[in-house]
C-alpha cells in the first residue's frame, strides 16, 4: 500500500457530497504502485511523474479520469468520453459508494492496464487540428489588436482551443463579446483560460 498524501487527506475530509465515494476510490488507488499527489486540486495519481488518473466531482456524479484513457481496452464498457473535444482522457463515472464496490475488481484492471500504459511509454495520438474558425467578435477583436493575436498564436493548441470553445459557447453576441473582453489580457499575459 502507497503513503497517503496529507494534501488528499486535507482535500477529502473537506468535500461533503463525495466524500465516502473519494474514499473507497483512493483505497483502491493506495494499493497499487502509483504515487498520490494534490494536481488541479484534486487527488492525482502518477508514475515517475506522468500523470496516470486522478479522481475528481462533479454534481451528478463522481469519476476516475483515466488521463491516457483513449489508449485503454474497455472491456466492461465503462469508460466515457467527456465531451466530442476530449480527445486522450475517459472517465469512469459513479454516483453512488455502492456501485463503485460492486465494480472493485473491475475498477482495479482498468487502473493495472493504465499503469501498464504508461509503463510502456504509450502516447495517444491526437488529431491535429483543422483550421478553427472563431467566433467573429473574436476575430475582430484579434484583427483590431495584432498584439493580441500574436500572443495568442504563441498559446499551445489546447490552451487556444480552450479560449475556442469557451468564446463560442454562449448563443447572445453580447454574451460573447463580454467574454472575449474579460480574457484579453490574461491572453496578452501568455495565460490559458485555466491558468
Amino acid at each position: 500500500m502507497n503513503h497517503k498524501n496529507p494534501k488528499v487527506d486535507a482535500f477529502i475530509s473537506d468535500e461533503k457530497k463525495w466524500q465516502k465515494e473519494f474514499i473507497k476510490l483512493r483505497e483502491i488507488a493506495l494499493d497499487t504502485t502509483l504515487t498520490e499527489d494534490l494536481k488541479w486540486g484534486v487527488p492525482c495519481y502518477t508514475m515517475n511523474n506522468s500523470n496516470v488518473f486522478l479522481i475528481h466531482g462533479f454534481k451528478a456524479y463522481c469519476a476516475i479520469l483515466f488521463v491516457k484513457g483513449a489508449l485503454l481496452k474497455d472491456t466492461h464498457q465503462m469508460l466515457i468520453q467527456q465531451t466530442e473535444n476530449v480527445q486522450a482522457a475517459r472517465q469512469i463515472r459513479f454516483t453512488s459508494l455502492l456501485e463503485i464496490v460492486e465494480n472493485e475488481s473491475i475498477i482495479k484492471t482498468y487502473i493495472e492496464q493504465a499503469t501498464e500504459i504508461e509503463k510502456s511509454g504509450l502516447k495517444v495520438e491526437l488529431n491535429k487540428e483543422t483550421e478553427i474558425t472563431y467566433p467573429v467578435e473574436f476575430q475582430k477583436v484579434l484583427d483590431d489588436m495584432p498584439e493580441l493575436k500574436q500572443a495568442f498564436k504563441k498559446l499551445t493548441p489546447g490552451r487556444q482551443r480552450a479560449y475556442h470553445l469557451y468564446f463560442s459557447a454562449p448563443k447572445q453576441t453580447k454574451t460573447r463579446e463580454l467574454r472575449i473582453k474579460n480574457f484579453i489580457q490574461k491572453i496578452l499575459n501568455g495565460k490559458g483560460l485555466y491558468d
